[in-house]
This record gives structure tokens, C-alpha cells and sequence, in this order.
């Protein structure tokens, strides 16, 4: 029976964990799953900024159950109570969402080995953490993944955008990201058995507002761009809700690439 989008997009009844999701792109990921519908858990290690924002979703999306809990992606430990709260609390998972991400500015020149371990493990490791430990309740409900990647998991940054600044982007983040990209396709092909969907969103340039103080650095992000604009948050929400919803049902192992058109020269 053919549905209209409308029903398509509708996720009520469906639970969704967002880790970061009290962050600059989180908030933004988790105000569209509420207006779908779903009941979003607001996760990250700031569990006060999670539950102010998991209440601030009832406004938005007054059908959801919204939750906001304590999790540090890089302990196994927090990641298995995060599991056992969505047991207790929705009795499983549809849509898990890894967004988190926190790391330091570092260039070539001042990078150390624990720099790049650390991003490393926020990055990638953690995907694979959240994967591992979810998978028996998306696997229970036939659910979705979606890995938020970044552009530069597939493009350089161009050094001449970053001389000057002490903005510019590290050597482990791209190296993680661009893993996150072949993890997410690699599972699209073995979690393809349990009808698992798994996909990545790849924004880029969405520099958050402390950055855009510099506006020599702002104007020469704009002109690489070929929109000539930078990204706001709420522009990432048509893509999750494709991804995360039955509209993109027939769609999985891919990279959605919401950049502005960055990476196409």
C-alpha cells in the first residue's frame, strides 16, 4: 500500500538515542526527531544540558517520551548503562544516531600521539563502541543507524584556509572520519541480514559561533563554499529525517554529503 510522505516521515512510537545530543549539531538532530514523533534520548558526558534539553523537546514534539541521560562514549562502562536505561525506560531502540565529538585544535606542527589517540577514540573507536553495545536491540526492531561523519572524512582541508588561525582542523579527526565512513558502509553490508539500515551524514562547514567571531576566517570559509554561505544547524534536519525515517527506507551504506557543495571542486 502506497503511503503519503507525511506517513513516511512519521516516527511516533519510535525511540531514538542521540549521543551529543546536547551539542551544537545535536540539538538541532534531536528538535527534528521530536517533531517526527519519536522519543529522543539526549545523550553526552553534560547530563544537566541533557535533561534541560530533553524537556525543552516536549514543546516541539509533545508526542515523544524525551529522556536526557549521562553518557561518555569513549567508557565501555557508560555505554552499557546507556543500553540498560533505554531497556528500562522504552524497552528498546529504532534509530541510533552517533554525533559525539570533542577534541582539541591542533595543527601538524603541534599534534602529539595523545592528541591523535584521544580523537581516534572519540571519533571512530566510539562508533564501534555504540554499534557493538546497541546492535541486540536495533537487531529486535529491524532499526537505523546514522554516523555523522564530515567532510573532511573524504576532503583535505586546504592549509591556506587555517594560516593564521589557531582554527585549524587536526590530522586525526579526517583519518577518524573518513573510518567512520567505511565502518558505516561495512555494516550496511553485515547488519543487512537483521534489515538494519546504516548510513552518514557528512556536514561541513558548520563552525560554531565562537569561531565565527574571526570573520577574516568566516569570509574565506564562505568563498570556498560554492552556496558562499556557511551551514546553520537546522539545515541538517531534511536529512535525518530521510535517514531516520521510512522515506529513506530503501536507502542504506551511503554518504549524504550536507556541505554547501564544498566537496564537489
Amino acid at each position: 500500500m502506497n503511503k503519503s510522505l507525511h506517513e513516511l516521515l512519521d516516527l511516533t512510537g519510535r525511540t531514538v538515542l542521540v549521543s551529543g545530543g546536547g551539542g551544537y549539531l545535536g540539538s538541532s538532530i534531536c528538535e527534528v526527531l521530536a517533531e517526527l514523533g519519536a522519543n529522543v534520548v539526549v545523550a553526552s558526558r553534560d547530563s544537566r544540558r541533557c535533561r534541560a534539553q530533553a524537556e525543552s523537546l516536549q514543546d516541539v514534539g509533545p508526542l515523544g517520551q524525551h529522556l536526557g541521560i549521562e553518557l561518555d562514549v569513549t567508557s565501555r562502562t557508560s555505554v552499557e548503562g546507556a543500553v540498560q536505561s533505554l531497556r528500562e525506560h522504552y524497552g528498546g531502540l529504532d534509530i541510533l544516531i552517533n554525533n559525539a565529538w570533542s577534541g582539541r585544535k591542533n595543527s601538524w606542527d603541534s599534534i602529539d600521539e595523545d592528541d591523535w589517540y584521544q580523537d581516534i577514540d572519540v571519533s571512530l573507536n566510539s562508533v564501534f563502541r555504540m554499534v557493538k553495545r546497541c546492535y541486540p536491540l536495533l537487531k529486535e526492531r529491524s532499526g537505523c543507524i546514522v554516523n555523522i561523519a564530515s567532510m573532511y572524512g573524504h576532503v583535505a582541508p586546504d592549509y591556506r584556509l587555517y594560516v593564521g588561525t589557531d582554527h585549524a582542523n587536526p590530522p586525526s579527526y579526517g583519518a577518524a572520519k573518513a573510518g567512520v565512513l567505511q565502518f558505516t558502509r561495512y555494516l550496511a553490508s553485515f547488519l543487512s541480514p537483521d534489515a538494519i539500515r546504516v548510513n552518514a551524514i557528512s556536514p561541513g562547514a558548520f563552525p560554531h559561533s565562537a569561531t565565527r567571531e574571526n570573520q577574516a576566517f568566516i569570509q574565506r570559509l564562505e568563498e570556498k563554499v560554492p552556496l558562499r554561505r556557511l551551514g546553520q544547524p537546522h539545515e541538517l534536519k531534511g536529512a535525518i529525517a530521510l535517514l531516520c525515517s521510512d522515506a529513506g527506507s530503501y536507502v542504506t551504506g551511503q554518504n549524504l554529503c550536507v556541505d554547501g557543495g564544498w566537496a564537489i571542486w
